[in-house]
């Protein structure tokens, strides 16, 4: 495990039913081609030895005897690997014989796992073959060479690095209460499942659903190897499913109906897994619930390779959601936003809003949100009051497209020039104009501030926030000035969505309403709190000064969700932009962005309400409680040695 990752393979091999050599050479190579890609554990699927479809012939001795020389076979195979494998055998105990998974790593049994639940309806009858891990006493038996006791209940495995993993065969997932249910609260961060599923109209993507839901449900990486070609045909096929999932996420599936043999790979990051259960209260509540006294089995140890390669894909906007429906998403989102701000509204019994205009991203959003809030509480628009507010670094471009996006909008505008009070400001606090510096810069902001408090007062209105994420985590606001509202509605929203969602709407206008949305987007993020360059063109770019959004959006994303150190995340920022950021920008924005989001925590600590979107938030009363007064140096640290 690098990075907290592990690499895990689904196996389909090519299958002839009873013919036990075949079938295993088979599963050598596979092995053999799974140990050279660096999988650490691999599953084959249900009675792969045998095959799954002998029917009556598990009752033939020589079948028997034959699957046990073969695991024999395979236990001298992997004696010099390091890889884990997990192959399907009948297994005689006592008087029972079972349908069983075989654990095996160096040339020994670490285990074997019995069937608990026989599907014994419709097209399958396994009860007529096999008994269930129901029916076994702690049983001592001898296979292939080894003594052993055969748990009734399953035991959980665990690496020499630590990663947990337990299995479960076939119909065990689809039962009402499954054995990877106890197996995940007893701390497996993996489940393997070898099955024989047969195909039907319909059934494969209930399967994927049945999956992706255990997986989620259980907060755990979900491996699936299911029969293939070879398998008989006689009354049912077998597509062959290889399917891997992590926490509900469908990280890699293989070919069904394919004639050849296939290995399916994937990294799952058991880090996240873990960082997922110990937020999860109600996870923590059920292990205790639970009776969680698996047996642990410790699996051998093994040369950790320093090379390590990420191979999954990592998402550069995690923020940003990626589904088919990309229209219902974005309604979603901002129906969360009207939502939030339509109680506020009616709770407070006012008719008026007061928001800021710039010209900006942010304010734009936001502007949208209150003129949706009003339509749907069938109040007048009139009633929106947008403030533009000139000053000393706002350009023509921003003023412009302020004022003309009001006015197709039908509120009511009004302008406010700070130029005359700023400069009065800085007179009376002994301040020189011309020194651009914090002072310069936080006075207008601070002035733009009182400027909407005031006219909300006097119109017994609200003043709506436009402040985004992004800005919160990077304290990229100014204290008790823009920082400032009486509700907010972009606070959960980083800026690579507001972009996003901005553009949404564009699509979704008139050609004139559309023209200025799609030159908000295009316009350089600024607080235009700077004069404007001699051409009258925005000077002060925001990403210049801290860094490009997308990187910090992705840094936040990693470091609140789930918790990663900086070493971890920056890997990843090396994979999502590896065409577009070099290490060096990557380590030097990183840097700046573990440094400032503990620098401003002061500033999050008191915000206004806010409605929460998406899966992070920074509210101090919801998701994010952080003293103002924490050290970063650990975090700052490891930048440093990157």
């Amino acid at each position: 495990m690098n990075y907290g990752f592990i690499k895990v393979a689904s196996a389909i091999p090519s299958v002839k039913v009873g013919d036990v050599k075949y079938n295993t050479a088979q599963i050598e190579n596979l092995i053999a081609q799974a140990e050279g890609q660096g999988v650490e554990v691999i599953v084959f699927p249900e009675l792969s030895v045998t095959g799954y479809s002998c029917q009556d012939l598990f009752r033939q001795e020589i079948l028997l005897e034959s699957a046990e020389t073969a695991v024999m076979i395979l236990l001298d195979f992997t004696r010099k690997l390091n890889i884990i494998t997990i192959v399907g055998v009948p297994v005689i105990a006592g008087d029972l014989l079972l349908n069983c998974a075989v654990v095996i790593q160096q040339g020994e049994i670490l285990g074997i796992v019995p069937k608990t639940y026989l599907p014994n309806y419709n097209e399958f009858y396994e009860r007529r073959w096999f008994a269930s891990s129901a029916d076994l006493c702690h049983e001592e038996i001898r296979f292939a060479g080894h003594k052993m006791i055969m748990p009734a209940k399953s035991p959980v495995f665990t690496t020499s690095q630590g990663v947990r993993f337990g299995v479960e065969i076939c119909e065990d997932v689809w039962a009402p209460i499954p054995p990877s249910n106890n197996l995940t609260l007893a701390g497996a961060d993996i489940i393997f499942n070898m099955s024989a599923s047969d195909e039907l109209i319909g059934k494969h993507d209930y399967l994927k659903t049945l999956l992706s839901q255990q997986s989620a449900r259980t907060m755990c990486g979900y491996v699936y190897s299911s029969c293939g070609f070879g398998e008989s045909t006689q009354d049912v096929v077998y597509g062959g499913n290889a399917i891997i999932h992590e926490n509900g996420k469908l990280l890699a599936e293989g070919e069904r109906f394919s004639l050849s043999a296939q290995i399916v790979t994937a990294q799952i990051d058991v880090e996240r897994l873990r960082a997922e259960r110990r937020n999860n209260t109600t996870f923590v509540t059920a292990q205790r619930n639970v009776m969680t006294d698996e047996h642990v089995v410790d699996c051998h140890g093994i040369d950790v390779k320093s090379d390590f390669k990420l191979e999954r894909e990592v998402e550069p906007h995690p923020f940003i959601p990626h589904t088919d429906d990309m229209k219902k998403s974005c309604e979603e989102i901002f129906n969360i936003q009207v939502m939030g701000l339509a109680k506020r509204i009616v709770h407070t019994n006012c008719k008026t809003v007061v928001i800021g205009i710039s010209g900006g991203l942010d304010s734009t959003l936001a502007l949208l949100v209150c003129v949706r809030t009003f339509d749907k509480l069938k109040l007048e628009r009139r009633g929106i009051v947008g403030v533009t507010m000139p000053g000393f670094g706002t350009t023509d471009r921003t003023y412009n497209n302020a004022i003309s996006l009001m006015k197709r909008l039908g509120i009511t505008i009004r302008e406010v020039g700070i130029a005359k009070s700023v400069t009065q400001h800085f007179e009376d606090i002994g301040h020189d104009i011309n020194v651009h510096d914090v002072t310069y810069e936080n006075g207008q902001a601070r002035e733009r501030t009182q400027i909407l408090m005031d006219l909300s007062n006097k119109l017994n209105g609200m003043v709506i926030g436009t402040g985004d994420l992004s800005e919160l985590a990077l304290g990229w606001a100014t204290y008790n000035g823009d920082h400032m509202s009486m509700y907010g509605v972009n606070s959960s929203i980083p800026k690579t969505l507001i972009k996003y969602l901005v553009r949404y709407v564009a699509d979704t206008m008139e050609g004139g309403t559309s023209a200025i949305l799609n030159d908000i987007i295009d316009t350089p993020i600024s607080p235009e709190l700077i004069p404007a360059d001699e051409n009258g063109n925005i000077k002060q770019k925001t990403e210049d000064l801290v860094g490009p959004y997308e990187l910090h959006d992705f840094f936040l994303y990693y470091f609140l969700r789930f918790g990663f150190r900086p070493r971890k995340i920056f890997m990843l920022a090396q994979k999502a932009f590896y065409s577009t950021y070099n290490d060096e920008v990557i380590k030097q924005w990183l840097t700046t962005f573990c440094r400032r989001f503990f620098a401003q925590q002061f500033k999050r600590s008191c915000l206004p309400d806010g409605p929460k979107v998406g899966s992070v938030s920074l509210s101090p009363r919801g998701d994010w409680r952080m003293p103002s007064d924490a050290a970063s140096t650990l975090w700052l640290k490891e930048c440093e040695e990157l």
